[in-house]
């Protein structure tokens, strides 16, 4: 497992940080409304579900410790490098989904057409939270790198190993109880397209923090170069002053 690196600009990297960390939230909003709609659920979610029915463990609790898992999975055995974004991924968007659903005031739908609502919504929201934790560039989420990871393992395509994953988890959660439903359809066709547009959404962000690492890298270099000529001057006028000649200028 790949240590965190010190950031080159604390001020850039707490700014990325609480992007992050609204991302989160979305997330974890968005996955309480699909739940709460009550026609299907995505394949991970399906499986979460699934796993709390059969165990005294909430819903987000599931979350943490299946991306705590795959996590580890990432880090010793594939050795993705596991991001400050990725350990927040894992532990916030469950506690975030416990927190929503816990609320009295959170909606619930009270019939089908109330189900499609909201599920819209959710749907709509996750590819927006997914877009905002991705372009603050602070790490990719547990079950992202497990797919990485197995796909470099494997050396089989990345959609193919995603796809392999999503369809494991789905029968099992299936087989736990988990919602299965048109959602279920629903979220398969419309991830990718909500994905995208809220990688679109704030693609723009992403190019202004790249824009800022190359400030902030260029900088610090001119800093270092200045840096290292004032210690290359002095050592030269330490000769002198010693009655020496400075290697260069016998070249």
């Amino acid at each position: 497992m790949a240590p965190f690196a010190r950031p080159p600009s604390w001020r850039l990297f707490g700014v990325r940080l609480l992007h992050l960390n609204l991302g989160l939230v979305v997330y974890g909003l968005s996955i309480a409304l699909t739940l709460r709609a009550g026609i299907g659920l995505g394949p991970w979610d399906v499986f979460h579900q699934g796993a709390a029915l059969r165990t005294p463990l909430s819903i987000g609790q599931v979350m943490v410790l299946a991306g705590f898992a795959l996590l580890l999975y990432s880090g010793f055995v594939a050795r993705v490098r596991i991001g400050i974004g990725t350990v927040l991924n894992m532990i916030l968007i469950g506690v975030w989904v416990d927190v929503f659903l816990a609320r009295p005031w959170f909606p619930a739908a009270g019939g089908w057409l109330d189900g499609a609502g909201l599920f819209a919504l959710g749907l709509a929201l996750n590819g927006v939270a997914t877009g905002l934790y991705i372009t603050a560039g602070l790490g990719a989420g547990p079950r992202d790198g497990f797919v990485l990871g197995l796909a470099a393992m494997t050396r089989a395509p990345v959609r193919r190993v995603r796809t392999s994953v999503e369809l494991v988890v789905f029968a099992v959660g299936w087989a736990l109880g988990g919602s299965v439903g048109v959602g279920t359809i629903a979220f398969a066709l419309g991830i990718g397209p909500a994905m995208q547009a809220g990688l679109r959404l704030f693609s723009g962000l992403e190019r202004r923090y790249r824009r800022a690492d190359r400030r902030v890298g260029a900088r610090d270099a001119g800093r270092d170069a200045g840096r290292n000529a004032g210690h290359e001057a002095g050592r030269n006028a330490g000769h002198e002053a010693a009655g020496e000649v400075p290697r260069a200028a016998t070249d």
